[in-house]
């Protein structure tokens, strides 16, 4: 400010006058824009002072400043300078009653106006419109005598600012037609239009009219252009756009952006992005958005701190995304900076980024920082309710998640998922059956996700009639073939039992990723179908882009293990470091080391186990010792016992291994060693983990574990089998005679 009112002091305004009045225009502006009152008062004094304070050009920027700061007093004695009504003192009034949304102070100072021209019809039209009067302004503009281009042009974005496509659609052809040429903000509003409409064949029939016109080159026109053929998918015909361009501005870089963006080209993205001449909160944030959704926070990370240095402002977009990207790398100290950062610009109650707060707070374990945010959300959409369940669901607080469902007042696809997805995590399959039939219920149709989600609980209950009751209503939705869908009917299938139909599906899926191949090899795996496991794992090499990964390796291995594949094994174990690049890990080798111990080749399982790179897990040893029982090599277990109950920490894993070496004591004959270990497993206070088995009856689900008394019908139950045993001895007694 001082700089320019040095430059305006060397300034002669007897011998430059109109550079004079330029500058103090420009000075003035500033003093409106940035609200510096003091320092436009000064200015305003010294201009009277030099006696043109009055001329017409620097009384209206003094009116319009006077007019931003809401002075009344300076403006009414800038209107005595004008001596009376003046035309251009009265429309700017009346865009600043306007500015300030006193709307109908405006339309009685133009129903007062004694004269009129095209500025102050302009004006009017496109103040209703802005305030949603859309009635008023289409009765003023009929009533306007100047029906220029612009009074059109107003027409037709105060329609598209209102959401009235096809309206503003209307009004531009009416306007052709009575032979306004429109000009390129026109065109701009026509093509917002079209788009809202995805009226996309009329929206490319304007290209020609904007060539005829002569405004292929406009700015404003062709990145509107890139806009609108982005949305009709034509990526090539964005970009030839951009590169015909003789002119670019910030937004023509940031719609080209756009384009790299939506073809997932992020190197180029990025390139574009660091040649830019000149950068805006929109470019940033596009650049931002995009690597938290691709899932690199670190480097949506890096461009939000060079943003916030370079002095840029970030919007509700971009704040929404960097807290995001704070969520995906659990680090609540960025995120607890970032939401000082919002409280301190008034952003905090705002549910845009509300919902992602509340992530973030959940996903680091701090629902009760989620819930103050949630709290202080002045108008919540179901976006931020959904979030609220779903931070609860993941921190396992299933009863406050239930609690904030039922209150809240309008529920999606995505509030069900919510509930379900918690129950499911948490490993309460019958809850998520019970929460799936409300939902159906409701009224509420499944989606994909919900559809997984059940499937899931299905398959961990092995209930194989309910599943193939979902697989139904899946395919009355038509959405069967969907790849994450297939790949949950093929891991249902497979963990109920019938590998027969999870094939069938697998092969009807018209596309497979890396998670549906995995899912059909641990299937056949786990199932005892080891050849045709390493059949299915071959044809993924020979057919399919798909590259093996570690799962996919430790199914082959499985397969082999459990079918005493050695080679083949030892082929493929092999070649994961070496063909793919994947250093094997700890459940590689217990894999491999149950294969050997299983085929009786206990001396080199254990030497495998010594010779692995990194600390062995207990299960290695645990296979080596149950082989030890089972090919009664009673040293070994003894030495394999020791390391075990070195690395097992938990007492069940513990408890195993000595139930083992009894038994291998047991099958020696050394009764005196047996009763040693019973005595160690009673002192320290050992248990076995009891089974656990479930059976389905009438849609309910029925657990009972070992020498278990809680369930309802226990006593029942205990009859049955007192009556059931007293039926199998005599059998037994008859057999032996």
């Amino acid at each position: 400010m001082k700089r320019a009112i040095a430059s305006l002091s060397q300034i002669n305004p007897r011998t430059s006058f109109t550079a004079y009045v330029e500058t103090c225009n420009s000075v003035l502006k500033t003093c409106s824009t940035q609200g510096w009152i003091q320092e436009g008062r000064s200015l305003h004094g010294h201009l009277i002072k030099m006696g043109i304070s009055s001329n017409k050009y620097i009384a209206i920027k003094l009116l319009n400043m006077y007019l931003n700061w809401k002075r009344t007093v300076d403006v009414n004695e800038i209107l005595v300078e004008f001596g009376g009504f003046n035309l251009v003192a009265w429309n700017c009034i009346i865009s600043a009653k306007f500015q300030e949304g006193n709307v109908d102070e405006a339309c009685r100072l133009f129903d007062e106006m004694p004269e009129r021209n095209e500025v102050s019809w302009s004006s009017l039209i496109a103040g209703l419109m802005r305030y949603g009067r859309v009635d008023e302004s289409i009765s003023y503009f009929e009533n306007n005598p100047f029906q220029d281009v612009v009074s059109w042009t107003a027409m037709i974005n105060g329609f598209v600012q209102n959401g009235f496509y096809f309206e503003a659609l209307k009004v531009f052809r009416k306007m052709c037609e009575c032979g306004i040429v429109p000009n390129g903000i026109t065109f701009t509003c026509v093509i917002k239009a079209c788009i809202g409409l995805r009226e996309f064949v009329y929206g490319r029939s304007l290209l020609s009219l904007i060539v005829r016109y002569g405004l292929d080159h406009n700015v404003s026109v062709c990145n509107s252009l890139i806009t609108l053929s982005l949305k009709m998918g034509e990526i090539n015909l964005a970009r030839r756009i951009f590169d015909e361009m003789e002119e670019r501005d910030v937004v023509s870089w940031t719609s080209f952006l756009d384009v790299c963006v939506e073809m997932g080209e992020m190197t180029e993205a990025r390139q574009i992005f660091e040649k830019m001449p000149e950068r805006n909160e929109v470019s940033w944030s596009t650049m931002i958005a995009r690597y938290s959704q691709s899932g690199d926070a670190k480097e949506a990370l890096k461009l939000y701190n060079q943003m916030v240095l370079g002095g840029f402002k970030p919007n509700l977009s971009c704040l929404s995304s960097i807290i995001s990207a704070s969520a995906t790398l659990v680090d609540l100290r960025l995120g607890k900076n970032i939401h000082g950062h919002m409280i301190k610009i008034g952003m905090e109650a705002e549910v845009f980024v509300g919902s992602p707060l509340i992530d973030m707070y959940c996903k680091c374990g701090m629902t009760e920082d989620g819930r103050q945010v949630f709290d202080s959300i002045l108008e919540r959409n179901v976006v931020s309710w959904n979030s609220m369940i779903s931070g609860y669901s993941l921190n396992g607080q299933l009863e406050e998640a239930e609690e904030l469902f039922e209150r809240l007042p309008k529920r999606n696809s995505a509030s069900w998922n919510s509930v379900i997805s918690g129950y499911l995590q948490n490993k309460q399959y019958d809850k998520v059956l019970e929460v799936f039939s409300k939902m159906l219920l409701s009224g509420e149709t499944p989606n994909g996700f919900t559809f997984s989600s059940i499937l899931s609980a299905c398959a961990s209950l092995a209930s194989l009639g309910k599943g193939k009751n979902i697989h139904g209503k899946i395919l009355k939705l038509g959405i069967q073939y969907e790849v994450f869908l297939g790949t949950a009917l093929t891991d249902m299938y497979a963990k109920s039992g019938d590998i027969e139909s999870s094939r069938k599906v697998f092969n009807r899926m018209a596309e497979k990723n890396e998670v549906s191949w995995t899912a059909m090899l641990q299937a056949l795996a786990e199932n005892g179908f080891a050849q045709e496991c390493l059949n299915v794992f071959e044809e993924m090499q020979r057919t399919s882009a798909v590259t093996p990964t570690e799962l996919m390796f430790l199914a082959v291995l499985f397969a082999c293990s459990h079918c005493g594949l050695v080679d083949k094994a030892f082929k493929h174990f092999e070649s994961m470091e070496r063909v793919y690049g994947l250093k094997p890990r700890n459940r590689h080798y217990t894999c491999m080391v149950d294969l050997l111990a299983r085929s009786g080749r206990l001396r080199e399982a254990e030497d495998l186990i010594k010779a692995i790179p990194f600390q062995p897990e207990a299960n290695a040893w645990a296979s080596l010792l149950s082989a030890c029982c089972t090919y009664k090599n009673e040293e070994m277990a003894e030495r394999t016992v020791t390391k075990l109950w070195e690395l097992a920490n938990e007492n069940a894993a513990v408890a195993a291994s000595y139930v083992l070496l009894s038994n291998i004591y047991a099958s020696a004959g050394r009764w005196s060693d047996v009763m040693k270990v019973r005595k160690l497993i009673k002192e320290k206070r050992l248990k076995k983990t009891g089974g656990c088995s479930w059976v389905e009856v009438r849609n309910q689900v029925h657990y009972f574990y070992c020498e278990d008394g809680n369930h309802s019908r226990a006593s029942e139950v205990y009859e049955i089998l007192e009556l059931l045993m007293s039926e199998i001895v005599p059998v037994k007694i008859l057999q032996v005679f």
